[in-house]
């Protein structure tokens, strides 16, 4: 019989190249794949949706989103992902779906996404200015504050967007959760986008 083992790797792992690109000079713009991450979607079901908030309230000690927004709870991120589901985003196994299925038992379907999906943190100055390029949606802080969140597009690729925590030095800092088969696609479009600017890129396994 056959022998098979699974390796595990980045969606980027071909087209991620740590060093910098497009212009010379101090970069604009910061492109930071993060790993080793979980994922799981938390959807209620029907007639559910009371029971599930409760029940998100009373594990993670904070309100599951829902409206658009990303909320921080321990070891995790709560990201509104659609009317009546969220995205549990936390590093490593710290939340996975076993851990996870007692909780929402009854109230919710759940969903692993850890190796469906890529996540790309974007920083710096000129950070608005690329996903202007790419995005319709309104990122001024006014409109966009820290911990709003959306689905929607980036390059016509269907992606989940927040912001997170500022930068120490004030900067901005959005994150895309992209499915794994567009992912070099879009990193690519990402790439050539904000050459004019200078990028940075790195990968982490810090969600920040």
């Amino acid at each position: 019989m056959a022998e098979f083992s699974w390796d595990v790797r980045s969606p980027l792992d071909r087209a991620l190249v740590a060093s910098s690109y497009g212009a010379q000079g101090e970069a604009g713009v910061s492109l930071t794949e993060i790993r080793d991450f979980g994922l799981v979607q938390v959807m209620a079901r029907r007639g559910r949706t009371g029971e599930m908030t409760k029940a998100a309230k009373a594990h993670f000690g904070v309100a599951a989103p829902e409206t658009p927004r990303a909320v921080d709870a321990a070891h995790a991120t709560l990201i509104w992902s659609g009317p009546d589901q969220f995205l549990v985003l936390s590093k490593g196994g710290k939340h996975t779906m076993e851990m996870l299925a007692p909780v929402f038992a009854g109230s919710a379907s759940l969903s692993d996404q850890s190796h469906a999906r890529a996540l790309i943190s974007i920083s710096g100055e000129k950070a608005r200015a690329l996903l202007a390029k790419l995005s319709s949606i309104d990122l001024h802080p006014a409109a966009f504050p820290v911990g709003a969140a959306a689905a929607t597009s980036v390059d016509h690729t269907s992606v989940t967007l927040w912001r997170g925590k500022d930068r120490d030095d004030g900067q901005a800092v959005f994150n895309l959760l992209i499915f794994a088969t567009f992912a070099e696609s879009l990193w690519h479009t990402m790439l050539d986008a904000a050459a004019e600017y200078g990028v940075a890129i790195a990968h982490s396994e810090d969600l920040g």
